[in-house]
């Protein structure tokens, strides 16, 4: 396809607006738009929203437009932040002397001069190294003289061209240059007339993007077929970095030349496409503004209308009321009227003002001043606690000291109790108790699993959905500031990237600090220091030592049978009854049936199982009063068995006798106590030591120091001295997987070890615990009130304990203490003059 030239529809001559000016000191800022001179560069600048659009020719009727007219050697003029291309049409404003100079030399001959493109923009007197070495010859069409010595130029690009060297740098910059040649372009192939069509094409579309009438513009890129001058139209307006720009200059060949523009007009659709997105979505939301704010004070004006005022000044003067009567401090108070200044000044819709009210709310409900009176009569707070629980003086005593002290001392600090026993001993329903005999409310927290911190601490108000923490919601729940709060399960608290809540649990459960205590919902302090915490927990182990520095431990170990017969004599046949639908005296059952329950049905510290066997029997009895029988129902021990099963656990599941090599001794659990056969074989072998059950490192410790006491003692027992060298010694725990672990079997574990190396059997009714040093001492350990009762429990007679222990005895009630025989030990050498059978 041949190329034909077609004439552009405006030529240098026909200029008939003022130009507007480039400044090549600074260039024009986009906020700042030049007007174009004629129509083209009005198209052009609309294409592409460049500020300073050039106008375009097409060369005709320019004197030296053919590039071997041009001279040699030019004076020099240095620009900053543009590239001028060929036919490129636009005014600079010049100011720098050396320009100055240059186009006045320019002027002086033939009106020639070399535009050269600063690398840095910032510097103010470019040498020949901060040029680029690739311009662009133009000639000055007019000149303009400013009072203040400066001068306005409209220049127009006639050819591109290589700088060979300066010849001279004072008063200006003169270069000697080659013009570069462009070859002419022949009949397009496919490939080359679909990137001139592309060209067109993105053009259009950004035509589209910015919202623009294309058909003016698409006719002027239209009639340009030439890829080079397409290429040079296209670049001279559209939004280049100067080294993009500089890279399409430096560019000869025309196809190449519009593909590096193609890929340029690629970048400014994607970004026009997302630059029409964004204000898209602008308009779209101020719309809608604009919108709901009209019908709102459409709405407003109606209600005034009607006489229903829906001024908001009304619910601002409520929230003040509201924080005046809450009877904050002071400090707080200045926070909170600073929190409904910024409301009242806040659009009522608006989702801040909504997060700002919800605090406001908070701050008012919560009891900032209120506090329940507490009773402090003594005798009466006694006769409540006794009511409610049967047993447990020790806990009773603790509140009855802190209600006397209270009476004495009004400003006294609320205590952090902690009660640590086995499941179902009664520790939360005793936190209740206390509540009631104090006359103040009550709020339980489980805190089972808990992770995140912030149920302590809150929420900021940044999050959505913020809320404050527990403690401050079963405050106001309380509606008083000195309510009884249990902290249920404190030993099950976890912890991961989310905080740690045993840790902002510190700050709560310490009565130095807790008169201040900060929520983050809130923001300001809170007095707890009126709180009265209790605690409950299975284990002290896994409480971090710090949080239960805070907090005062009460030790509920568990109830006897005779305590089990009483409890539920008292509170669980009468509590079944009524939940079941009977009637009182409906459901006659025996102390001493109840005793057989209790023995022959249930074996725990708590009573949790005792209750669900009652249940059982008053739901069976509900049926029969439901099937239209008459009561009374009575519970015989014939009918038991029918009701319940046969017996769980019997009295004689002990053995009669015990094998050599096997000793009973007591465990402590979190769940009470438990007896441990610990068994003991040896066999032909060469001294090795196994150890099986699923033992723990404390339990292997202890078995070893056991096979070395029995080996230094083996002439006192009549053990052979050569059995470490002739036998393997076998130590096995039942219950294989079952962990196992802790220091309270060491003289279990010697004792059975003597059994099977003399091949002398213990007595079945003792049972045993402590532990044991290489010296030959028994030291004490813990849990012995738990270990005593498993004993009793499980038909044992008689038990051994560390001498150490002795102490605790104390706590042991006196009819347990009648059922069983305790010794105490000192040495390892006294176990087995008690341990071994007669």
């Amino acid at each position: 396809m041949s190329q034909k030239k077609k004439k552009s529809p405006i030529r240098p001559s026909r200029i008939k607006r003022k130009k507007p000016d480039v400044d090549i000191d600074k260039t024009p800022k986009p906020d700042k738009p030049q007007k174009p001179v004629e129509d083209i560069p009005e198209i052009i600048e609309a294409l592409t929203n460049t500020p300073g659009a050039s106008m375009f020719s097409d060369g005709e009727d320019m004197p030296g437009h053919n590039p071997a007219d041009i001279p040699q050697v030019l004076p020099v003029l240095a620009v900053r932040d543009i590239v001028v291309f060929n036919y490129m049409i636009l005014p600079l404003f010049v100011g720098r002397e050396k320009s100055v100079q240059a186009v006045d030399a320019a002027l002086a001959g033939d009106r020639y001069i070399l535009i050269l493109t600063q690398k840095d923009e910032s510097v103010e007197d470019p040498g020949p190294d901060d040029l680029y070495a690739t311009g662009t010859v133009g000639m000055i069409m007019r000149m303009l003289k400013m009072p203040d010595g400066r001068l306005k130029v409209l220049v127009q690009g006639l050819a591109r061209a290589k700088l060979k060297r300066f010849t001279s740098n004072d008063p200006y910059h003169i270069a000697e240059l080659t013009p570069i040649v462009e070859p002419e372009a022949g009949a397009l192939n496919a490939e080359q007339e679909a990137l001139v069509r592309s060209s067109r094409e993105q053009s259009e579309r950004i035509l589209s993007l910015r919202g623009i009438s294309s058909a003016d513009i698409m006719s002027v890129l239209n009639s340009v077929s030439d890829p080079g001058r397409l290429a040079d139209l296209i670049a001279s307006n559209l939004r280049m970095k100067v080294e993009a720009a500089q890279k399409i200059l430096e560019c000869v060949d025309p196809i190449k030349r519009l593909e590096l523009v193609n890929e340029q007009l690629l970048k400014e659709v994607e970004v026009a496409s997302m630059q029409n997105k964004i204000q898209t979505m602008a308009k779209e939301g101020m719309d809608k503004a604009q919108r709901d704010f009209y019908l709102r004070e459409q709405i407003k004006a109606i209600k005034r209308e009607l006489g229903d005022d829906g001024d908001e000044s009304e619910e601002m003067e409520e929230l003040r009321k509201g924080l005046v009567a809450s009877g904050m401090p002071k400090d707080v108070m200045k926070e909170a009227f600073k929190q409904l200044r910024r409301l009242e000044t806040m659009h009522a819709e608006s989702s801040e003002a909504t997060v700002i009210r919800t605090y406001l709310d908070w701050m008012i409900d919560l009891p900032w001043k209120k506090l329940s009176r507490d009773r402090l009569d003594i005798k009466k707070a006694e006769e409540i606690l006794n009511a409610d629980h049967y047993d447990l003086e020790k806990v009773k005593e603790r509140i009855l000291e802190y209600l006397s002290v209270r009476k004495l001392n009004p400003k006294m600090k609320g205590p952090i109790l902690c009660f640590v026993g086995p499941p179902g001993v009664g520790k939360t329903s005793l936190g209740r108790s206390i509540a009631r005999s104090l006359g103040r409310k009550f709020h339980r927290m489980s805190l089972g699993g808990m992770r995140d911190e912030a149920e302590i601490r809150g929420h900021r108000r940044t999050y959505i959905g913020a809320m404050p923490g527990r403690i401050i919601q079963a405050i106001k729940q309380c509606g008083t500031r000195n309510p009884v709060i249990m902290l249920d399960e404190i030993d099950k608290l976890g912890s991961d990237f989310r905080g740690d809540p045993s840790s902002a649990l510190l700050e709560v459960l310490d009565p130095e600090q807790n008169n201040s205590f900060t929520d983050h919902y809130l923001n300001v302090p809170f007095d707890l220091s009126k709180v009265m915490f209790v605690c409950t927990a299975n284990m002290l182990d896994s409480i971090p030592g710090p949080l239960m520095d805070r907090m005062e431990v009460i030790r509920i170990p568990g109830y006897t049978e005779q305590e089990k017969t009483v409890i539920t004599r008292r509170y669980i046949i009468p509590r079944q009854i009524r939940e079941n639908g009977l009637d009182e005296g409906e459901l006659i059952i025996s102390d001493k049936l109840v005793a057989k329950v209790v023995r022959e049905y249930t074996r725990e510290a708590g009573l949790r199982n005792v209750e669900r066997e009652i249940g059982t029997l008053s739901r069976k009895m509900a049926r029969k009063k439901a099937e239209g029988e008459k009561g009374p129902f009575k519970i015989t021990t014939n009918n038991l068995y029918k009701l319940l099963g046969p017996p769980r656990f019997l009295d004689d599941e002990k053995e009669p006798t015990l094998p050599p090599g096997v000793a009973v001794g007591l465990a402590w659990t979190p769940v009470g106590g438990e007896i441990l056969h610990i068994e003991v074989t040896t066999m032909p072998g060469k001294g090795k030591l196994i150890l099986t059950g699923k033992l723990g490192d404390v339990m292997k410790e202890s078995a070893q120091a056991a096979l070395s006491i029995a080996r230094a003692r083996a002439d006192l027992y009549g053990i052979d001295p050569a059995f470490a060298e002739k036998r393997d010694i076998h130590v096995h725990v039942p219950a294989g997987a079952t962990p196992k672990d802790g220091p309270s079997a060491g003289v279990t574990l010697v004792t059975a070890l003597i059994s099977a190396l003399t091949d002398t059997p213990i007595c079945p009714d003792l049972a045993m615990t402590g532990e044991i040093s290489l010296r030959g001492r028994v030291l004490p350990v813990g849990g012995i009130k738990e270990k005593i009762l498993a004993a009793v429990s499980r038909g044992m007679k008689k038990v051994l304990i560390p001498a150490q222990n002795k102490k605790d005895l104390a706590e042991i009630p006196d009819e347990l203490r009648k059922k069983i025989t305790i010794k105490t030990i000192e040495k390892v050498d006294e176990i087995w003059p008690l341990a071994k059978a007669k």
